[in-house]
């Protein structure tokens, strides 16, 4: 592992006090290897995931933002990556998260962190184009021509993560009906042979970073929320070619978006109860999916609506990453416990709502904390012994 050297840093033009704090370069802990050489890794019931991404730190890119630019180039800009990944280890290890992930540190967007690495996109042809069903409007790279990959995309990313926890480690990747919907093209024509190229990119990434020791694989699609129609028509399948051939966990992330204005303002539109997972849980329950990944505390969703899904591992979101407020432990706990109504508790894992990557650094960690005490609250509750 490359040691820091913060002089970098500062030759970047980064203030000391933004700088990563000293030490944070030492692994954190490393994998457990039985006699044979593989990975031993203890699952227990409630056990507590993230989403999706986490905010990077101000030392490494504009904080509270999403595509924030970076604060750092070159090699320093590498290795201030690899810095914020620890950092946010190192806070979910010490809050009592179960399955950890990088939270996305590598990557300005969860979607376009992917296609950077993609051939037959044209990052000089960017088209202005309404995503999410027109809910905001960005710039976006075109599709021209057959895409590809030109190699590994994530895969030095997940040997430093497994190479820093013996946490369970999840791995998020952006999904081919989601990517569709977050980029242009002038090739395909049709959205769903757009997918479908796409997921088989997906699929050959994945089984890599299975090999390379990811044990969950989570597609994210939120866009699963917005075009239901399309989601039984040709979206499921094109979530299944992505994860086909996985032996790892395997699963999927339906939110109702990131915690920004214009999501904010979507959802108070959508009435007095959200029920878009109503139209799509049932095509879901009969995928290879393992897990489901869904939106509930400061949610409209009824709850009810998780009994659609009784083949499958639920992720319950017990954070709001919309709010500023921490919640307390407490609040966390009479989440899981309504959900409860509805979901085995050896099928619940607590989660955040979405990713957190817009909410400032210690209100993240606080949720963090938060979300990991709620669930051990439940557990005792359940009799479930912990770690």
């Amino acid at each position: 592992m490359a040691t820091r050297n913060s002089s970098n840093y500062g030759a970047a033009g980064v203030a000391a006090e933004n700088r990563p704090p000293a030490g944070i370069s030492a692994p954190i802990s490393r994998v457990l290897c039985s006699a044979s050489g593989a990975r031993k890794r203890e699952y227990i019931t409630v056990k507590t995931t993230i989403a999706g991404s986490l905010p990077k730190p101000a030392w490494l890119a504009e904080p509270e933002q999403l595509w924030a630019d970076w604060r750092l180039e070159g090699e320093a800009l590498e290795r201030g990556k690899r810095d914020a990944v620890l950092v946010w280890l190192k806070e979910q290890e010490d809050a009592g998260v179960d399955i950890v992930s990088n939270g996305e540190q590598f990557r300005t967007h969860f979607v376009h962190g992917f296609l950077e690495h993609i051939d037959g996109i044209d990052w000089q042809l960017m088209t202005k184009m309404g995503i999410r069903d027109n809910r905001y409007v960005v710039d976006v790279p075109t599709v021209t021509a057959q895409v590809r990959r030109k190699g590994s995309v994530h895969g030095d990313e997940v040997r430093f993560t497994r190479a820093h926890t013996d946490h369970a480690m999840k791995f998020t990747l952006p999904g081919p009906m989601t990517i569709c919907d977050t980029i242009a093209d002038t090739h395909y024509g049709r959205r769903a042979d757009m997918a479908t190229a796409f997921a088989e990119l997906l699929n050959e990434e994945a089984r890599e970073l299975e090999a390379l020791g990811a044990d969950v694989i989570q597609f994210d699609e939120p866009a699963f929320n917005v075009f239901t129609d399309d989601v039984k028509e040709w979206g499921v399948d094109a979530l299944q070619r992505a994860a086909e051939g996985l032996q790892c966990k395997t699963a999927v992330h339906i939110c109702y978006g990131y915690g920004i204005e214009a999501n904010i303002e979507w959802k108070k539109t959508l009435g007095s109860e959200w029920r878009q997972y109503e139209e799509i849980f049932p095509a879901l329950n009969k995928s290879r999916i393992d897990q489901v990944s869904l939106e509930c505390a400061n949610s409209k969703v009824p709850l009810s609506l998780l009994g659609l899904l009784n083949e499958k591992e639920l992720m319950v979101g017990a954070i709001d990453v919309a709010s500023m407020d921490v919640e307390s432990p407490e609040k966390v706990s009479a989440t899981i416990e309504a959900a409860l109504e509805f979901v085995d508790a050896e099928r619940l894992m607590p989660c955040t709502n979405c990713g957190m990557a817009p909410l400032p650094q210690q209100v993240a960690a606080g949720k963090l904390r938060a979300l990991a005490e709620g669930a051990s609250i439940v557990r005792k509750r359940l009799g479930i012994a912990e770690d």
